[in-house]
């Protein structure tokens, strides 16, 4: 059921947004009645999902098919050496509802393929990528573009951090930017090139203020606009990126309209689980 009025905890609890302007009791509704998903509960979902449950996002899913591993607790603020071996999915809604009881966890411990794609994206208004690794970065665009779900995507190496925002029909897609993965082992990932434990939460963070901007309609989204940010140099800077009408996905006569075997377009074999930073 919608979020018509207020409890007396609630208007504590939101007193901080409810005496904003752009933000109001009509905002924090709007908060408490959106749907948004989280592609993996890793270092980018972490803060992402924690700052999102404190602003009182009514529902927040969460895709990820890994456990917590003690390696993951130098950036992952979801997890605690306590849930060390736990499902993530599992860890992340003990912290959420200890955050805040109000928000609804969908927990979806599966590999997001091809096929179940379409079916969890179509309950959520925004979805929030962290994930890690370009085959699941491609579905979760593709899918997107193809169910008009607007994508946070956020990306980290070692010191550098990005963030922007793909809107079905207002911007570029994933694949505007990147139209064909690197080749295989061209590009490591966190693991095997390491990432400075505070940056997910900067980046992360980010993630979670152009959801929020997005539900509450305020502001100017990161759309068609890449930031990026440089933590050795603590400088941040923009990018500007368009809409390819050559795009395979959301060009003027797309090739692709359904969704693909996206590790062989990787070069890559199966995986069985979303990676997460």
């Amino acid at each position: 059921m919608p979020v018509q009025t207020f409890t007396e905890e609630q208007v504590r609890r939101y007193h901080r947004h409810l005496i904003m302007p752009q933000v109001g009791s009509r905002g924090q509704k709007a908060l408490l009645n959106a749907k948004v998903l989280l592609i993996g509960a890793g270092g980018l979902g972490s803060p992402a999902a924690l700052y999102m449950a404190a602003a009182g996002v009514g529902t927040l899913g969460i895709v990820d098919f890994d456990t917590v591993d003690l390696s993951n607790l130098q950036r992952q603020v979801l997890h605690r050496t306590s849930t060390v071996g736990m499902l993530k999915v599992d860890s992340a809604e003990q912290t959420i509802h200890d955050i805040n009881p109000d928000v609804n966890v969908i927990k979806i411990p599966v590999a997001l393929r091809s096929e179940n794609a379409f079916d969890i994206f179509k309950d959520y208004d925004i979805i929030v990528d962290g994930t890690d690794n370009f085959p699941t970065r491609y579905l979760t665009n593709d899918a997107a573009v193809m169910t008009g779900k607007t994508v946070v995507h956020g990306s980290i190496f070692q010191f550098d951090g990005q963030v922007t925002v793909f809107k079905p029909g207002a911007g570029p897609c994933y694949r505007c930017l990147f139209p064909a993965p690197p080749p295989p082992g061209a590009v490591p990932n966190c693991a095997e090139a390491g990432v400075l434990g505070v940056l997910p939460g900067i980046v992360g963070s980010i993630q979670a203020v152009e959801a929020i901007k997005l539900i509450l309609g305020q502001g100017e989204p990161l759309i068609g606009r890449l930031l990026i940010f440089d933590a050795l140099a603590m400088e941040f800077s923009e990018v500007k990126i368009r809409r390819d009408p050559a795009c395979p996905v959301c060009g003027d006569h797309p090739t692709i309209q359904e969704l693909i075997d996206y590790e062989q377009f990787c070069g890559l074999p199966p995986r069985e689980a979303v990676g997460a930073h």
